[in-house]
């Protein structure tokens, strides 16, 4: 179980630094064209839009194993014997219970993106609509690994980053 969810976190990682990649990169074109040639190309935009897009897709699974997602330790933690690890567990039995529920129509949101095409980019819009549907389920496998994870020990289901812990 351990090593999934580190293969899950380093796939989560690797998304998340090319999407970030290709936003640093689009933003750096649209920058110097417009400073020294005048105006930046459009493709530049919808480029930034997509890469927010794969980035909060990918980086929402991985907030949810760091510890940056909202959260609301302040009670949770506070409560004695195994009251906070039963709340996380009931937290990510949520978010798994409500991404179930909307993969199905987020998939069919990114099938009717194949009938249509962005554009500057000419790109089929269901490569950018699938980011919606790769941020439900990366946090959904996200979710179901922590759930899986507390039942049967391998983790108490706390972020890895919690702020103010000394190590």
């Amino acid at each position: 179980m351990a090593q999934m969810i580190r293969w899950m976190r380093a796939f989560l990682r690797l998304g998340t630094g090319i999407s970030f990649l290709v936003l640093i990169v689009a933003v750096t074109v649209q920058v110097v064209s417009r400073s020294f040639v005048g105006g930046s190309p459009v493709w530049t935009e919808e480029l930034t839009r997509f890469a927010l897009l794969y980035l909060a897709g990918f980086g929402t699974g991985m907030a949810l194993f760091t510890g940056d997602l909202v959260n609301v330790d302040l009670f949770s933690e506070g409560l004695p014997g195994r009251g906070p690890w039963v709340l996380r567990l009931v937290s990510a039995a949520l978010v798994l219970v409500f991404c179930v529920l909307t993969i199905g129509p987020a998939l069919r949101f990114t099938q009717i993106g194949a009938m249509q095409t962005s554009p500057a980019m000419g790109l089929r819009m269901d490569w950018v609509h699938g980011s919606v549907l790769l941020l439900l389920t990366m946090l959904a496998l996200a979710a179901a690994l922590r759930i899986i994870g507390m039942v049967t020990g391998a983790t108490d289901g706390r972020p890895e980053n919690l702020i103010g812990e000394i190590e």
